[in-house]
């Protein structure tokens, strides 16, 4: 029942990191019919291409010990030597059959996910050797059904192998009246039609059974609403903690942005809720720049600190209002507001050469990045 709970409550489609760690385990859909299958066309294909071949060399390495078995020494020095070279030269017969089905087993893996290497699959686990693990794996629901799939394919597969071979069966008992040459011949003409016959069958259950097996570690992957928010939380972060670092950036930034207005040229006002403080050095600059801006507390802040280090405040909302809506931090003001400025930048230079000059009066017209509904 635990687990029947468990299952109902993973209702969450596998996100990419848990796929990812699932195929970093091995843990991937993968066929044993697309193996098999495979297999199979890779020795069907051996027989077609090295068939004709291999029945030839096989007759010229049996022939002998078929025609002349009395002139074959058994005693216990020849045996052993008659033995290897047998040995020998029925593995160099067998040796492109056998590389073809190296390549196939490899390739199968390759077709069905893709390059793999997995070295979790290859440590120890005791799991692997409990009897009573392997009991519950064998006589679980996956175990069951496996059972029933490997008993449904044998049922199938051999009552159509019965089927395409039931006319040939007479033709199997004169085996023994024909030459071996024949008899290789007719061999491997049966061997192909069952082959060819097997293969079209298994290739319809492979194509099902690895739908199957796709949907089963696709299901197997599934995850709750919870680990779905605690994966979110690790690839994210902390909604909390994120919070808190970016409380920590603004103040930082906030922090370099007061530092800089003791040591701006002046600080236009709105004049209660918003100031902004403007730097310019006809030297280095080609228009003022805007080193600090606040609304509110911000702005007050703004302007305690000019009055603190004497920098010139003054009171224009149209002005104070459109750069704070249009200028950046560290950007210089847009041509749009250069004459404005220019009239407030030259009112302070005659102020800091001691000249008598007049205020340059907030204009009617709106600015370009002003906002109309804005408070005075």
């Amino acid at each position: 029942m635990a687990e029947d709970t468990d299952d109902s409550s993973k209702t969450e489609d596998p996100t990419a990191k848990r796929q990812s760690e699932a195929r970093d385990k091995g843990q991937v859909g993968k066929s044993r019919e697309i193996d098999h299958w495979i297999m199979l066309f890779a020795a069907t294909l051996a027989i077609v291409i090295f068939g004709p071949n291999m029945a030839s060399e096989l007759r010229r390495i049996l022939i002998f010990y078929l025609e002349l078995p009395h002139a074959i020494a058994v005693d216990r020095n020849a045996l052993p030597l008659i033995l290897l070279g047998l040995s020998l030269e029925m593995g160099r017969v067998l040796a492109p059959i056998a590389g073809l089905l190296i390549i196939a087993a490899i390739g199968s893996g390759i077709v069905q996910h893709g390059l793999l290497f997995s070295p979790s699959m290859l440590q120890p686990k005791f799991s692997k050797i409990s009897p009573m693990a392997g009991f519950k794996r064998i006589f679980s629901t996956r175990g069951l059904v496996e059972f029933a799939k490997g008993a449904l394919k044998l049922a199938v597969i051999g009552t159509f192998a019965y089927w395409l071979l039931r006319d040939d069966f007479d033709r199997l008992e004169k085996f023994i009246m024909i030459d071996h040459t024949q008899t290789l011949q007719l061999t491997l003409g049966l061997s192909l039609k069952l082959l060819i016959g097997v293969l079209s069958i298994l290739a319809i259950i492979a194509i099902l059974d690895f739908s199957f097996q796709k949907y089963q570690t696709w299901r197997d992957m599934r995850m709750t609403r919870e680990e779905v928010r605690e994966e979110y939380k690790q690839a994210e972060g902390d909604p909390i903690v994120k919070g808190r670092l970016r409380q920590l950036r603004l103040e930082r930034a906030r922090r370099r942005m007061m530092a800089e207005v003791p040591k701006s040229d002046v600080v236009i006002t709105n004049p209660t809720h918003f100031a902004v403080a403007l730097k310019y050095d006809q030297s280095t600059m080609a228009a003022p720049k805007l080193v600090a801006k606040g609304a509110d507390l911000v702005a007050h802040r703004i302007r305690d600190l000019a009055a603190e280090h004497n920098v010139p405040i003054v009171e224009n909302p149209p002005v104070a209002r459109a750069l704070y809506a249009a200028v950046d931090l560290d950007r210089e003001v847009p041509p749009e507001h250069y004459k404005a400025v220019a009239e407030i930048i030259g009112y302070v230079m005659k102020l800091k050469k001691g000249q008598v000059a007049t205020p340059p009066k907030p204009r009617d017209e709106t600015y370009a990045g002003e906002d109309p509904t804005a408070p005075n």
